[in-house]
């Protein structure tokens, strides 16, 4: 026997689904420049307090609309605030309401309740569907505006006591009342699109091999939800939070145009409506620097979640690869 004939086989290195997933993305240049532009400026929010040049509501009304320059880059508004400043602490808004109505309503309450009516069935899958009919056909601006006018003042004045209580005026002076409203707001509403479609997986999948195996070894329906028909419906999980990611920061820019949003922390929606609200069309032909700041990021990270979430379903969808 030959030393060629007696060596043993050749065994080529086995690729895991995520490092596939990973060269395929890399390989779609696209994917790539959209995810850096969300990152850079998921960035710029999260790291707001240490990169901004002023604080927020530093004003100077000794510069009032002036044209960008080496100390204002993007210039400043009708109060003398510097535009590049507003435009960092605005995407630290968007970060917090985006991530905060995704982590709660996608995560928590649309996994959840989509995982459980899709195995469950019955009574558990007609009750959350339904209750889903209901929330879905309520006008979710509307009744933001309803929460906004009712609670707001509550939310407020029961922050300011928890402060007194606590000596910690964080709680107030951050804005934390106006966020938890808004975000707690948009995700009573924001789960009812991730749940049917995990529920629509989750019935297709419900009377596979696997799942007919775990539970006639005694596997908990929890176990078999989260263990086993979670990581199956995941593909379809990272396609629609990043879409929700993009949809919620949509909303929450819109809602602070419309004035129903955040108002006590700079928002890329107020910056907007300062710039081109009611009356103020001449101010725009004059100073049309103060569009271009907050427009420039809000096309730019709208613009990129879309390509981002058309590119992962090419790339996570077997039917289009």
């Amino acid at each position: 026997m030959s030393a060629f004939e007696s060596s043993a086989p050749l065994q080529l290195p086995t690729v895991s689904q995520p490092q596939r997933v990973l060269r395929r993305f890399l390989r779609r240049p696209v994917a790539v420049v959209a995810l850096s532009v969300i990152v850079a400026i998921y960035g710029i929010g999260i790291l707001a307090p240490v990169i901004a040049p002023e604080s927020f509501d530093d004003t100077d009304l000794r510069a009032r609309n002036e044209a960008p320059s080496w100390d204002h880059p993007l210039g400043t508004d009708n109060l003398g605030h510097d535009l590049l400043s507003r435009s960092i602490w605005s995407a630290q808004t968007t970060v917090i309401i985006s991530v905060g109505t995704v982590a709660s309503a996608g995560l928590f309450l649309g996994v959840s309740l989509g995982l459980l009516a899709g195995y469950r069935r019955g009574l558990a899958d007609f009750i959350i569907m339904r209750l889903g009919d209901v929330f879905s056909s309520v006008p979710t601006i509307l009744l933001l505006i309803i929460i906004n006018a009712t609670l707001k003042d509550r939310f407020e004045s029961w922050f300011g006591h928890v402060s007194e209580f606590t000596g910690i005026g964080w709680f107030s002076d951050s804005g934390v009342p106006s966020y938890f409203l808004v975000f707690g707001g948009l995700a009573v509403f924001g789960w009812v699109g991730i749940a049917r479609l995990i529920r629509s997986q989750v019935l297709a999948l419900r009377e596979s091999q696997y799942v007919i195996s775990a539970r006639a070894s005694g596997a908990s329906t929890a176990r078999i939800l989260f263990r086993h028909l979670l990581p199956n419906v995941g593909n379809l999980l990272i396609v629609m939070l990043t879409m929700s990611l993009g949809s919620v920061a949509i909303a929450e820019i819109g809602l602070s145009y419309l004035g129903v949003g955040i108002q006590d922390r700079p928002t890329f929606g107020i910056m907007i409506s300062e710039a081109v609200g009611p009356g103020k069309l001449q101010n725009v032909r004059e100073h049309t620097h103060l569009i271009l700041a907050p427009g420039f990021f809000v096309v730019a990270l709208v613009l990129a979640f879309n390509l981002l979430g058309d590119q992962l379903t090419d790339i996570l969808s077997p039917r289009r690869r």
